[in-house]
């Protein structure tokens, strides 16, 4: 038996959030399963209002309060549907408002492979699709199957398949044709029985070695290792406010890239389809802005991608310090930075 939804009023969403800022909703509920999300959004004020699905709060800055409702995503199931011999794979359903890192341990618990690279990723499951998260060589739509999402002017629950998805770099239909139109439920994704480690990227490889483990390594192994170079990195939403990375690596073009290396030989640089992906960390180091502080905000000292706040910063103070680092990347260099982060 679903039970009547609880509405409550003028809530903070400083816990809610990993940058840690004091915002409130002025209107906020819970939901724990498709049922109670129907019944939710079939109330007159939650349809007249606007809407912000919340999962771990680990992508958003709040720069003011929030005048509508936010409905907390905690659907929680995790569960191996389905074993497929032929392929050496298996079908792992998890509910949206899981950990995304509880996933992945669970996924190794099962001794199942594919999404060891994204350890200690913050956040929900059911974020996870909607900007196609990444890290280490490896992103979301590489395991993905299919997603379960609610219409909110409907109700209707609707299947989406990767392609449906339209996946791209930190990019979905959610975030683009689609945004603002589906709360995501449930997650599905193929994992493999059969291991096939990826250690693309440079570190992991280094890090096993430090572990004597580069010989024969297992997804656990890789697991530990990418959380040893994430906590090396990135500093702990716990500790220090935080999203993670602010801002998205840029493409540029061949050419543009070639120009900038000839004026900056140190200057790193990733192929992708159509050009060159650049960290956006060196590009604001390089600029002079890594453990800049201005009063209770500034960016990481260790990691020039991540702004902070040290306690008590306003969102807008951090948004106005994000619009000032892109300016000076893009008088320095001719690059446009573009936030990963969302900003409300």
């Amino acid at each position: 038996m679903t039970t009547s939804p609880v509405l409550e009023s003028n809530v903070s969403l400083r816990p809610h959030n990993t940058f840690g800022i004091d915002a409130k909703a002025r209107l906020f509920a819970r939901f724990t399963s498709v049922e109670e999300l129907r019944a939710l959004l079939a109330l007159p004020e939650v349809q007249q209002a606007e809407k912000l699905i919340l999962g771990g709060g680990s992508n958003l800055l709040f720069t003011k309060d929030f005048d509508g409702i936010v409905l907390k995503n905690e659907i929680q199931e995790l569960e191996v549907i389905e074993y497929d011999e032929a392929s050496n794979t298996a079908l792992v359903r998890s509910g949206a408002g899981e950990s995304w890192h509880g996933l992945v341990e669970y996924a190794l618990s099962q001794d199942l492979s594919g999404i060891e690279n994204l350890s200690l990723i913050p956040g929900t499951v059911g974020a996870a699709p909607l900007q196609n998260i990444g890290a280490y060589g490896a992103e979301l739509q590489d395991t993905f199957e299919y997603l379960e999402a609610v219409e909110i002017s409907t109700g209707h629950l609707r299947t989406f398949t990767r392609v449906e998805c339209g996946f791209g770099y930190r990019e979905s239909v959610f975030k683009t044709t689609l945004k603002n139109q589906y709360i995501v439920t449930a997650v599905v994704l193929r994992l493999r029985q059969q291991h096939q480690l990826n250690m693309s990227y440079g570190a992991i490889r280094t890090t096993l070695e430090e572990m004597g483990l580069e010989a024969d390594p297992t997804p656990a192994n890789v697991s530990e290792a990418v959380m040893r170079i994430r906590r090396s990195k990135l500093p702990d939403p716990a500790e220090i406010g935080n999203a993670g990375s602010f801002f998205k690596n840029p493409e540029l073009s061949q050419a543009k890239y070639d120009a900038l290396k000839a004026e900056y030989p140190d200057l790193p640089g990733y192929p992708v389809p159509g050009g060159v992906k650049v960290p956006a960390a060196w590009l604001i180091e390089r600029g002079g802005w890594k453990g800049f502080r201005r009063g209770a905000h500034g960016v990481h000292d260790r990691q020039a991608l991540v702004l902070v706040n040290h306690g008590g910063a306003h969102g807008a103070d951090i948004q106005l310090l994000a619009q000032e680092i892109i300016a000076s990347v893009r008088a320095k260099f001719g690059v446009e930075l573009h936030p990963e982060v969302n900003i409300m």
